[in-house]
């Protein structure tokens, strides 16, 4: 497979945060930012925003978060509206 790189994904750093997120709850916001290949505070910033619209709920563990996300919420675009964040992720599945 030829391995080119491109500008652009067909998904956004939300949904790459959510993806890390839901598989491992335990990961810290600098071990997502290398997953997802943006900065620590662009995790902090999408994590506050996923918590705030009740996709996303982090508990603390002793020094750390577990995170847990919500399957049940649906998409906000109204072109995905019918589905689900656990639609989203079972899709990417690996």
């Amino acid at each position: 497979m030829n391995e080119t790189k491109h500008s652009w994904t067909f998904l956004s750093n939300y949904s790459h945060v959510l993806i890390c997120l839901s598989r491992d709850p335990t990961l810290t916001m600098r071990e997502t930012a290398q997953q997802v290949g943006i900065t620590e505070r662009a995790v902090q910033r999408i994590v506050r925003e996923l918590i705030e619209s009740g996709v996303l709920e982090a508990k603390k563990q002793g020094r750390r978060n577990v995170y847990h996300v919500h399957l049940d919420t649906a998409l906000r675009h109204p072109l995905e509206s019918s589905r689900t964040v656990g639609d989203l992720l079972k899709a990417v599945e690996q």
